[in-house]
């Protein structure tokens, strides 16, 4: 191709392609090349594509730009500036098939069509006060969530905002203000999603740091760092090169509660895929374990074995059973790499309660026939077998997660864990080959300025003195009481601060403080944590006296705010991105320029701080901006990430981003626990033993009375934290359904819920008869009959907290005596704290944690019932709140902003 001013020329067309043309006409001819030209953009940029946040991901993309605004979106050309042979790549071959990265990156389907999440028309355009709240006046507290908003200029905004900061610090302290600054979101450096209000109140003297809850990880962060050690987020780490370990030496891989086609894609693409499909190729057995048949069990699972959601207890202690039955352990392993096999083992034979947990026994629990059960334990001993997961499903998320998880690391214990092809993975985000060079995996990075480090400080540490676990927000709100908790929750913490007793809030002499005002980048613990019905109703609370939320898209808890500012997308700003935290096939770090001006009046996250921070004055902009400029800070990330060793500044600058090499050793580098599998005296692993603990002296000692999180991993009925959530109890007379939900197929968690092309998938909306796009839930035909449910019907899925609409999507995918819905979909109140039409099923998840002294949420395998919405309470809403029904909706996006923005003269 040749250059042609600012656009491309287009090389001949194909001689057939011309010789049909030319007999067309010569008018036609030039009229086609002319449409071929213009689907040419003025410019490229790059971009990663990933939803996880924190400092870039993967999922690397290609962005192209044409008279100011995005025209496409397409998977990045790894080799568009380099020669392929510059860069030394990485190949696994077994059985004739070999596997080797592909030059183009594999972006999952809502990466391809994020130009339609940037012009989303939900997204926010100017900046919004709510119509009843004054500062100085009335504030009508119980109105959040009801009433609509005025459009306000930024100055009025910001003057606003930096008043509310200095009256509530002069009236109650610093730490009467709640950050919100924490979670997943779009994958930026410069200009985090997330975090950014902590560099100005920091500044001002501190603040209270909610704490993220290590959502997707909960049963790991709580369970198995008491049998292993730290851990990332509780997952087996080490876990270097186990990919290839697994491929040369594994019989059989288990995706327990795991999904490869569908969880990746907002953080890595397609390549979990790729290599799935690769496995089947090379003869490696998949079994999946999980109530329905997910998208990676319909395309890869040799066998679904059909399990009732949170049951999972039950079906590991059963196995656990048969093997010591049959003597089908590695006893020596067992001998000399675990300690506490003894109790383990009187517990599952029964020796210590009586009850042996027998796969009869389990079969009642589970729903998985005994003779499945016998089976399955009899080839997971006979063959060497790895367990796969992306992040935790409903086996890790649900009420007393922490015993499946422990579980899960004792049976991987009895087989020989860290032995030739027995692993734990999370695939392809761990275990991938070494990066030539690569030095940092950034946010614990020390040579990175506090301008980049504090707001992902936020997401992964708790780092403030006052602290208050994401979870217990709503409790605070809700009681006079001061709370007491073990262990913050934060996702890097490290196993001792789940001893740690804390208290919220602080005593006063440690400048304790109860929430006044919530500054919050994170409007999403209404749809994506437990119990949001009740978080609506206690947003209400007068004790909230300022409730500011900046976001781009007007979502979730931006109609429960008193001020909403309009941020931008990663689309509007100028940033430098490491895509090496989640690796696939490919490593790189890329510049990312611009590539459309702000959509509306909105700033990037931290303009919208530096805004603040001058009206404040007193020298608060230095001390936010640290004095740098996007480029200083681009060259700070260069020179932390030591890449002058590998490519100069200039030469990075011209090509703009840098393609790491594999390392020339790295089929030497030892895979996950294999040190410790080899020699555990010399490598112990970091628990208080140095070995694999399936009896856990320290929980012994501190909580002697747990009996929701006791010593030894078990079978949790009930307790006082979740005491019916079972289908053998009490409440399951009147909900007769276990709800799973897992990580969402067409979105990542709340993000990208409204792009038009996703939303047109059957399994993405099922559009009801009045044009209203609802979340699905899925049924077994045999469940649907029951009720006289037909497919695509409007449903009501409810429990004691409420009701979630949906539209019924009857399959044999799923299992009987369950109901599954993702969870992530924008909260769109019919009446606010009882009934939701957006399909937010979280809405109506437990309250209670995942147990007494586990701060993670219990979000899926809870009870609930499904039936008809009869016309009655349809009317019965209607007259309740006639606005739900007369909000401006968008039949392609869904829910749009202008829905809750006052017109001249219009409804307040």
């Amino acid at each position: 191709m040749v250059q042609l001013g600012n656009r491309m020329r287009l090389g001949p067309i194909p001689n057939s392609s011309r010789a049909k043309d030319v007999t067309n006409g010569p008018k036609n001819y030039i009229k086609r090349r002319r449409a071929l030209i213009e689907t040419k953009g003025d410019k490229t940029v790059l971009r990663s594509l990933s939803l996880g946040g924190l400092y870039g991901g993967t999922a690397q993309g290609m962005v192209d730009v044409k008279d100011g605004k995005i025209l496409r979106v397409r998977p990045m050309r790894f080799d568009w500036k380099y020669d392929r042979s510059e860069v030394r790549t990485w190949k696994m071959e077994k059985n004739g098939k070999t596997l080797e990265p592909r030059w183009k990156s594999l972006i999952g389907p809502f990466s391809l069509g994020y130009k339609k999440r940037v012009y989303s028309p939900n997204r926010i355009k100017y900046p919004l006060i709510r119509v009843d709240w004054d500062p100085n006046g009335e504030r009508n507290p119980q109105n959040r969530g009801k009433s609509k908003f005025r459009r306000a200029s930024w100055d009025e905004v910001t003057t606003i905002i930096a008043s509310e900061i200095r009256r509530i610090h002069a009236q109650y302290g610093v730490n009467a203000i709640l950050q919100q600054g924490e979670g997943h979101g779009e994958s930026k450096v410069i200009n985090t999603p997330h975090g950014q209000p902590g560099l100005l109140l920091k500044a001002m003297g501190g603040f209270t740091q909610q704490i993220r809850n290590p959502d997707s990880w909960e049963g790991w962060y709580w369970g198995s760092k008491h049998v292993w050690g730290q851990g990332i987020q509780g997952m087996m780490f080490p876990a270097g090169n186990t990919v290839k370990d697994c491929t040369d030496h594994s019989d059989m891989m288990l995706f327990w509660s795991c999904d490869p086609e569908t969880t990746p894609w907002g953080f890595t693409g397609q390549f979990p895929s790729r290599l799935s499909f690769w496995w089947k190729e090379i003869g490696m057995k998949q079994i999946y374990i999980c109530p329905e048949v997910n998208y990676g069990a319909a395309v890869h699972a040799d066998k679904w074995i059909p399990i009732l959601p949170n049951t999972d207890a039950a079906l590991q202690l059963a196995i656990a059973y048969i093997w010591i039955k049959e003597g089908s352990y590695k006893k020596d392993y067992v001998a000399t790499h675990v300690v506490g096999f003894d109790k383990f083992s009187d517990y599952v034979l029964g020796k210590d309660d009586g009850v042996a947990k027998t796969p009869e026994w389990a079969a009642k629990k589970c729903g998985v026939p005994e003779w499945t059960i016998k089976a399955f334990a009899r080839e997971f001993a006979r063959k060497t077998t790895s367990i796969a997961h992306y992040f935790g499903g409903g086996m890790i998320r649900g009420p007393y997660s922490s015993e499946p998880a422990r579980l899960e690391c004792c049976l991987l214990g009895m087989q020989g864990l860290g032995g030739p092809g027995v692993h734990q993975l999370q695939i392809t985000y761990f275990g991938m080959p070494r990066m030539e060079g690569l030095r940092s995996t950034m946010f614990w990075n020390p040579k990175l300025s506090e301008r980049l480090a504090i707001p992902i400080a936020s997401t992964i540490y708790g780092w403030q003195k006052s602290m208050l676990s994401k979870l217990q927000v709503t409790t605070h709100l809700k009681t006079d009481e001061p709370l007491e908790f073990y262990g913050t929750g934060a996702i890097e913490a490290p196993v001792s601060d789940q001893f740690v007793r804390y208290q919220f809030p602080l005593p006063e002499e440690e400048q304790g403080a109860r929430i006044r005002m919530i500054w919050s980048d994170t409007p999403c613990r209404t749809t994506c944590w437990n119990h949001g019905h009740e978080a609506q109703e206690a947003y209400g609370s007068a004790q909230l006296e300022t409730i500011v939320i900046q976001h781009p898209w007007f979502e979730n808890e931006c109609m429960l705010a008193d001020i909403v500012l309009p941020a931008n997308t990663f689309m509007e700003v100028d940033d430098m991105l490491t895509n090496i935290r989640q690796s696939g096939m490919l490593a790189d770090v890329m510049i990312a320029d611009k590539a459309i001006e702000p959509v509306g009046e909105s700033m990037s996250d931290f303009e919208i701080v530096v805004e603040v921070a001058k009206k404040l004055g007193d020298g608060l902009v230095e001390k936010v901006t640290g004095g740098f400029t996007t480029e200083t800070i681009r060259k700070n990330i260069f020179d932390s990430m030591e890449l002058e060793s590998l490519i100069s500044w200039e030469k990075f600058r011209e090509k703009g981003y840098y393609l790491y090499g594999v390392a020339k050793d790295w089929e030497s580098d030892p895979p996950g626990f294999r040190k410790f599998f080899e020699d555990p005296e010399k490598f112990p692993l970091p628990t208080p033993s140095g070995k694999l603990e399936f009896y856990s002296e320290a929980l012994a000692k501190a909580f002697p009375n747990d009996l929701e999180r006791p010593p030894i991993p078990k079978w949790v009925e009930s307790g006082i934290t979740h005491v019916d959530e079972r289908l053998g109890g009490e409440r399951a007379k009147t909900y007769s359904l276990l709800l799973q939900s897992n990580h969402p197929r067409w979105r990542t968690h709340a993000q990208a819920d409204d792009i038009t092309w996703t939303r047109e998938a059957p399994t993405c909306k099922v559009v009801g008869e009045d044009g209203y796009a609802y979340e699905p839930v899925w049924l077994h035909p045999s469940e649907a009959a029951k009720r006289g449910i037909v497919n695509g019907e409007v449903v009501k899925v409810y429990n004691e907290k409420g009701i979630v609409l949906c539209g019924a999507y009857v399959t044999e995918r799923m299992r009987p005596n369950v109901a599954y819905v993702d969870h992530g979909a924008r909260v769109d109140p019919i009446i606010l704290g009882k009934v939701d039409r957006g399909g937010a099923i979280n809405l109506i998840s437990p309250i209670g944690s995942t147990s007494k002294n586990c701060l993670g949420m219990a979000s899926s395998g809870y009870l609930c019932e499904v039936a008809k919405v009869t016309p009655e309470e349809w009317d019965q809403w209607k007259r309740e709140n006639p606005a739900a029904f007369e909000r401006e909706y968008d039949k392609g996006a869904g829910l749009r902003f202008d829905a809750w923005v006052v017109k001249d003269g219009g409804a307040k």
